[in-house]
């Protein structure tokens, strides 16, 4: 798994394109969604930051140190907002959230611990609450690498989430991307059945 806290200190961050996700950000003016919100992985904060200006009571988890340590010094008023943890070790936010946004964790994932994902997320939303992901479908690799980030095909997306405990309530291929990504990621919403 990659060393997350080598790569903020060391300024090796391509994830973060210094705005919130675009396809999210779309989302979220369409819907105006309210309640509760996480946002695992969060990094420098951008997403939770415009989920709270949405009007949202959103927070950030992230398990590298430093990514928190910047989130709250480049948001300072909104430096409540970002926690340092493990988004497999949250009990004490069990079914505390109506929405989780996911940009860009799952992705950075090795492909051997999303069903730890998919365990953890169901278990941090409220029954009936939403996952509302941008999911990497196709992400941009040299030759010979691997990954992080890992592409989700739409065909394991659909796996992944395949049960009795979800509901696809959209998707599609949003027309708003960061630079490059156009065509490249899927906007799926899910709703936590149980």
């Amino acid at each position: 798994m990659t060393d997350w806290e080598s790569c903020y200190v060391e300024g090796h961050t391509p994830w973060d394109k210094g705005i919130p996700s675009p396809p999210l950000t779309a989302w979220v003016g369409k819907y105006r969604p309210e309640g509760k919100a996480l946002v695992p992985g969060c990094g420098i904060g951008h997403d939770v930051v415009m989920l709270a200006q949405a009007g949202m009571d959103a927070h950030g988890v992230d398990i590298a140190t430093t990514a928190v340590q910047r989130a709250q010094a480049t948001h300072p008023d909104h430096a409540a907002r970002f926690h340092l943890g493990d988004l497999f070790a949250l009990p004490q936010w069990r079914a505390s959230f109506d929405y989780v946004f996911e940009h860009t964790c799952l992705c950075a994932l090795p492909p051997s611990m999303r069903q730890d994902y998919v365990r953890a997320v169901h278990a941090l939303l409220k029954p009936g609450g939403l996952l509302v992901g941008v999911w990497f479908i196709n992400p941009d690799m040299e030759p010979g690498e691997s990954g992080p980030p890992f592409g989700l095909p739409v065909p394991e997306l659909d796996q992944l989430f395949f049960s009795s405990e979800w509901t696809v309530i959209e998707d599609y291929v949003p027309e708003s991307a960061y630079e490059g990504r156009a065509g490249r990621e899927r906007l799926r919403v899910l709703r936590k059945q149980s």
